[in-house]
């Protein structure tokens, strides 16, 4: 039997720990352990079993196996955990953060945070000790006011016991913040411990249900009403309802101690949400056949598909097609979709499909309804899953088909640690299980169609939309031109206007991407330049502004925030750097839109749709619900609306300021514009009606605008990869972004001066080097930030200085979580 297994702990530390097995405890390969790690209680996953004991240090005991039903099997399967292996090899990231993302079940451990009292804290709270120098003294510190020495003075006195405290207890007793906890523990005066639990993260929902033939006494009339309205629904009802109708809780207790009612704890549904969709089979046209067929035929094995279709083509409807196909051969499927604002569409048009054989994973769920969808997955209840990026590693059985919808899509890419991108780890899990693998788009990236012109992946061509539809005619308007006409520069166009007003005195529905947040982008003082930036990071502050405010100057008191760390503050009165009163708002966003097109259009049903309209989980599903029934007919939005809708009632697509990202220091801007005003064209016409763009630009001869608008993929692709392959810029080459980051300018600068030292000095063959530099954003949420970009011909090469240069960092004396590897980096900024 082993007695010691080794523990992946999400720690940026890259290795496992080794940790000692109790004889009553019996952990598999792929399951859940709570084991201590410093002075907290950390959840890890056992990679390894092993009988034979460390040499060089004594073995700490697991405490908690989560997980050891032999019958059940190990939480994560083989080729699961091999596929972490391959993410934490691939991404230069720690194998334990890479499980910590696979697992969505912190639902089911409950952490909670202790303090004690230090030996330090107690020589301080006695009066012994300095508690910065450790020299000998009379008093406390000087430096903090009488009322914080007094506050730390009551948490020291309320943990001189010496027995841990609870963090919520502790507070409550001294009115101490975290903050303030936080500069104890970094002072040395207490420690910081956790523990952990395993809890029951079923989610249960109790009802109240009439008693059966129970003879009825004589009732107040709150008890009868309660009565009545149990009858009225059925004989039950959740205590949730009775209690919106505002009915007592003390009389119910009363009916239920008299005998009459009975509450009953059951386990609690789960909306599935979604749009309405059409019920019944789709009916696929014979480029729909035949992409079916392709993908069909090759079930039961790996084979990788890159599915290129016009926007209208039907894509969706194969997908469905196949997942049934996948279903009627035992197979589980797995649909990815870039955004949740795409789950409420697909959604209603699984559940109508295939009901209760549907989970949905994402982060817009709670930790107890992920938990359960992720249990519905292991037990085979849901052989469909649809979701985000991290449904990736839902744990169906028997896989045998994954699609990825939309796989140009950036937001599959994760901005943190693991830094994976779910299109590439669909394809090597798709390989692993021996599974077919999807990629869909009807603009895929360069990588993607790279892969298929050197036949890596199968190409299926949809060239056509369904029923014969044409695309929409595109109206390129020249913002330069106008500007000299009509002598000022306008939000709108008169071209796009006057297109918009006919579509609404059509009865007709209009979309206008604006693809900025807020109302206005920036504060500036007109008499020195000085830009209102952001205290933590080194950004503009966008304007936001309530409906009642008008615009134009800068007005004391209005609403400046931080789309990056949430910092918010008013206008001030006078610029900060020059004390002049001219400050003026500069550009527009999706607020200044909507507030226009009210303006020119006033009797329009107008809607706004980007990340402060929609926050909560069911915002999206309530607008596109209005939008699809015809309530809203003009949607003004950021890049929200581009994306998969299918909306057959809009005929006009207006494009504003698209062309802002080829400024942008990144060499995929124009494959990203052409991208954007692709998919955003693509939402007109979708009905019986022609539809038809007009694309507001500065850029009316740039090649991406160019083939956009004449919707010619090949013609963009062809002139896009000639350029790629003059800078060996991906698909002809591979790419890193090592981001150095520290709190403190000078640590950032040095170790980014290690690094780049050690790149000159060893010049690891293969391998071309740009920086180190300062970021393009140079400070976020406080961080300093430098980079260097790493590109390669092969892989290897480039993960093997990666790898070098690591070990460097650490010999150097770089923190690993100080420095942030990003390879195949989406974003450079």
């Amino acid at each position: 039997m082993p007695s010691y297994c080794e523990v992946a702990l999400p720690v940026p530390l890259d290795r496992t720990f080794t940790y000692a097995v109790q004889e009553s405890q019996h952990p598999m390969r792929g399951a859940r352990v709570i084991v201590p790690f410093r002075n907290e209680k950390l959840i890890g996953v056992v990679m390894a079993l092993s009988v034979e004991a460390p040499t060089d240090f004594e073995a700490r005991y697991v405490e908690t196996v989560l997980d050891q039903d032999q019958e059940e099997g190990p939480l994560l399967s083989e080729h699961l955990l091999i596929l972490a292996e391959w993410m934490a090899q691939y991404y230069l990231a720690p194998v334990g953060e890479v499980l910590r993302g696979m697992l969505p079940l912190m639902a089911e451990v409950r952490r909670t945070v202790y303090y004690r009292i230090t030996d330090l804290g107690r020589d301080v709270l006695a009066g012994s000790l300095d508690g910065d120098s450790g020299k000998v003294r009379s008093g406390r510190r000087p430096k903090l006011s009488a009322e914080a020495q007094d506050l730390e003075h009551r948490v020291l006195t309320r943990l001189v016991a010496g027995e841990p405290v609870k963090v919520s207890t502790l507070r409550t007793a001294t009115t101490a913040t975290l903050p303030v906890l936080a500069s104890l523990v970094r002072k040395k005066w207490i420690a910081r411990e956790t523990a952990a639990a395993e809890r029951d993260a079923r989610r249960t929902e109790r009802f109240a249900v009439l008693v059966p033939e129970a003879r009825l006494p004589s009732l107040t009339e709150k008890q009868q009403t309660i009565l009545a309205e149990l009858a009225a629904g059925g004989g039950e009802l959740p205590l949730a309802e009775l209690r919106r109708k505002d009915l007592s809780s003390s009389t119910l207790q009363t009916l239920v101690r008299r005998g009459l009612v009975r509450i009953e704890e059951r386990a609690a549904a789960f909306r599935l949400g979604g749009l309405e969709a059409a019920s019944g089979p789709f009916r696929l046209n014979e480029p729909q056949t035949e992409a079916l067929a392709s993908i069909a035929t090759a079930l039961g094995g790996f084979k990788p598909f890159l599915l290129h279709g016009v926007t209208g083509s039907g894509k969706t409807a194969v997908y469905l097609a196949a997942m049934q196909r996948a279903l009627d051969q035992g197979l589980s499927s797995i649909l990815l979709v870039p955004e949740i604002g795409l789950t409420p569409q697909t959604a209603g048009l699984l559940d109508v499909a295939f009901g209760a054989k549907v989970a949905l994973l994402h982060s817009a769920l709670t930790p107890d309804e992920r938990s359960e969808q992720w249990r519905r997955i292991r037990r085979g209840e849901a052989p469909i899953v649809v979701g985000t990026r991290s449904a990736v590693f839902a744990p169906v059985p028997n896989l045998g088909l994954i699609l990825v919808d939309e796989e140009h899509d950036q937001s599959y890419k994760q901005e943190e640690t693991p830094r994976y991108n779910a299109r590439d780890v669909a394809v090597m899990r798709a390989k692993l299980a021996g599974a077919v693998v999807v990629l869909g788009s009807a603009t895929p990236s360069l990588e993607s169609w790279q892969n298929s012109a050197q036949g890596r992946y199968a190409r299926i061509e949809m060239r056509d939309r369904v029923n014969h539809r044409p695309l929409p005619e595109v109206e390129l308007v020249d913002m330069r031109t106008e500007f000299q006409e009509t002598g000022k520069e306008h939000l709108f166009s008169r071209a796009l206007i006057e297109q918009t007003q006919a579509a609404l005195d059509r009865g007709e529905q209009a979309l206008i991407l604006l693809n900025r947040r807020g109302y206005s982008f920036a504060v500036m003082c007109r008499a020195c330049g000085e830009k209102l930036e952001c205290q933590n990071c080194a950004i503009a502050l966008t304007h936001h502004k309530p409906p009642a405010e008008d615009a134009g100057m800068a007005r004391e008191g209005q609403r400046l925030e931080c789309h990056y760390c949430g910092y918010r503050r008013t206008v001030p009165a006078r610029c900060p750097k020059c004390d002049s009163e001219h400050l003026y708002y500069l550009g527009a966003g999706s607020e200044q839109g909507e507030e226009r097109l009210a303006e020119i259009f006033p009797g329009a049903r107008i809607g706004r749709m980007d990340r402060d309209t929609v926050r909560g989980r069911y915002d999206l599903e309530r607008l596109l619900a209005r939008l699809h029934s015809g309530e809203i007919n003009l949607l003004v939005g950021t890049q929200m609306i581009a994306k998969g809708h299918d909306i057959h009632g809009i005929t006009l697509v207006g494009v504003v300021g698209c062309d802002h990202s080829l400024s942008m220091p990144d060499f995929r801007a124009a494959e990203r514009v052409f991208q954007l005003m692709t998919q955003v064209s693509g939402r007109a016409g979708r009905g019986e009606l022609p539809g038809r763009v007009v694309v507001q630009t500065y850029h009316p001869d740039h090649y991406a605008i160019v083939a956009a608008s004449t919707h010619d993929y090949t013609s963009f692709v062809e002139r896009e990869l000639k350029y790629r392959r003059w800078m060996h810029y991906p698909p002809f080459g591979v790419l890193a972004n090592v981001l150095v980051q520290s709190a403190k300018l000078e640590e950032a600068t040095g170790w980014a001066a290690i690094l780049g030292k050690w790149f000159q000095k060893t010049a690891p063959e293969g391998v071309r080097l740009l920086g180190p530099c300062t970021a393009p954003i140079a400070r976020i949420k406080g961080i300093y930030r430098f980079h260097l970009i790493l590109k390669a011909n092969a892989r290897g090469v480039l993960n093997t200085a990666l790898r070098e240069m690591l070990a460097h960092a650490d010999a150097a004396g770089v923190p690993r979580r100080n420095l942030i590897v990003d390879v195949d980096a989406q974003r450079l900024m």
